[in-house]
């Protein structure tokens, strides 16, 4: 698939290139599958889990510039694993949970390395991943729609509180989904070929209304802080002005786009009622006694009390709600050490996307759009959990491998210049 020691090149090669090319296929269903996450273990958990072992025996490797964060992801779940050690004198409900939560967290964080190590293999396959993602997500979202306006009999599984969440559990990870595909999408409307735009748009349409029915805030301010981010990168990037009036016509065209189905969308009664609700600021759960707010004081002057944590899921049973909050989670179910770790990781990774932020690399557009997904993940993190999301480990590897890539082309260059 990868690197195989074979005997004979002239017969290796043929094998080598079908190997590789099953194995390209593979990784392109795994990718499709993370779309559709009704119930855990999913089909991704089981197909990934078969691949990654599959992928290593048969010789990929994990270089030096991904075993930092292999080394940080198994330290974060080392965390993990001391925190179920203060289980026992708090924890009320099956004391199987938390073992099988660290246990999907070590599987998650091997996806990310994986993810790295094939994106630094070939960059190819980032292009294969996105496209696929772009699929998985026209699908799960119009899975979410049709629920929705109940336009199909039994469709109704795909919706939640009238909210929509396609083949996902909760509508606050079906949203933030569906955004890195939409910036995906949106980059090849701004820099691609024209005649393919009415396709690209008509997708783009569905997948941000699938954000919006998701009626997940975070999800909102998701999109629409990526979508600022990557058309200001995008300025950065090409300074020409007719790119630059390119811009500005079709940015003009999606608003008023935008507006236009938004004032459509608001006509059905269940839409606008809940979008009135849902846009207020602070809703009922945030505020008050014990609310989400309130919660998150409590949960860190109980992290002060604890260093090694309290255990995975404790916080929900003491509180009936979950931390919502991705740094207080660290702290709670994977102690000092897993929060000092997910902090560190995240830096590094938010540098190692700002650092090739914009060269001209065939692997610029990929990096750029993992980078400000991310930049906007580790900003909703702070009302919501976001360290059990497939995509957000996806996202990460994706910018560790084009990292990677981009210190392999600097050896590369270096060599060329030193040779005589």
């Amino acid at each position: 698939m990868t690197t195989l020691d074979l005997p004979s090149p002239r017969v290796a090669q043929p094998q080598l290139a079908a190997m590789r090319l099953i194995g390209t296929a593979s990784v392109a269903i795994g990718v499709f599958l993370s779309g559709f996450v009704i119930a855990e273990p999913a089909p991704y958990e089981l197909w990934l889990a078969f691949l990654i072992g599959t992928w290593f025996i048969l010789g990929l490797k994990i270089s030096r510039n991904v075993a930092p964060l292999l080394a940080l992801f198994l330290t974060f779940n080392v965390g993990g694993m001391l925190s179920i050690t203060q289980m026992h004198d708090l924890a009320a409900g099956n004391h199987l949970d938390g073992p099988i939560y660290i246990a999907v967290s070590t599987f998650l964080a091997l996806s990310s390395v994986f993810y790295a190590a094939i994106t630094e293999d070939n960059e190819r396959r980032l292009r294969l991943i996105f496209n696929t993602w772009v699929v998985a997500a026209l699908i799960t979202a119009s899975l979410g729609i049709l629920g929705y306006f109940h336009a199909v009999p039994g469709f109704d599984i795909f919706t939640r509180y009238d909210r929509a969440m396609g083949a996902f559990q909760d509508p606050n990870v079906f949203g933030p989904y569906l955004v890195a595909p939409s910036l995906y999408l949106m980059h090849g409307l701004l820099i691609g070929d024209l005649k393919k735009a009415p396709i690209k748009g008509i997708c783009l349409f569905v997948l941000a209304f699938g954000i919006f029915l998701s009626f997940s805030r975070a999800a909102w301010a998701l999109f629409a802080f990526a979508s600022v981010m990557l058309i200001f990168c995008m300025l950065l990037k090409h300074r020409s002005n007719t790119f630059r009036l390119r811009i500005l016509v079709m940015s003009l065209a999606a608003i008023i786009l935008m507006v236009v189905l938004l004032v459509v969308a608001l006509q059905f009664p269940q839409v606008s009622d809940l979008f009135s609700t849902r846009l207020q600021l602070v809703q009922s759960y945030d505020g008050g006694h014990l609310g989400r707010f309130e919660r998150h004081g409590i949960g860190f002057m109980m992290s002060m009390e604890r260093p090694l944590g309290i255990g995975p899921l404790v916080f929900g049973q003491i509180f009936r709600e979950d931390e919502h909050n991705t740094w207080l989670k660290t702290l709670t179910t994977y102690g000092w050490i897993g929060f000092v770790t997910w902090i560190s990781m995240i830096c590094w990774t938010i540098y190692i996307g700002f650092r090739n932020l914009l060269r001209e690399r065939p692997w610029q557009p990929y990096v750029m759009i993992a980078w400000i997904v991310i930049l906007g993940h580790v900003g909703i993190g702070n009302v919501i959990d976001t360290d059990h999301w497939r995509h957000f480990y996806m996202l990460i590897g994706i910018v560790w491998g084009c990292g990677a890539l981009e210190q392999k082309y600097q050896r590369d260059l270096n060599r060329r210049e030193a040779a005589p």
